[in-house]
């Protein structure tokens, strides 16, 4: 496992009102999600980064206007005719 250091300003974290550990694990949420919604990271993976259960993780990404299916209409025609 690797760790990346962030300097945040005492400011920041008064006005989000959030401690430094729950800073971390927004962070870490939004970045998963992010990561996620550019299909760079798989929802298992970017939940494992996340640090939480996959099933929250896709119940989160609507929290942040982030669809958790990314199918095209072809993609569906395709499920549809192997169904």
């Amino acid at each position: 496992m690797h760790t990346i250091t962030l300097s945040i300003p005492d400011e920041t974290l008064q006005a989000l009102q959030t401690t430094p550990e729950g800073l971390e694990q927004e962070m870490l949420l939004v970045l998963a999600i992010k990561l996620f919604e550019l299909g760079r990271l798989s929802s298992g993976a970017a939940a494992n980064l996340a640090d939480i259960p996959r099933t929250i993780f896709l119940t989160k990404l609507a929290d942040y206007g982030v669809d958790t299916f990314r199918l095209t209409e072809a993609d569906l025609a395709k499920d549809l005719a192997n169904a």
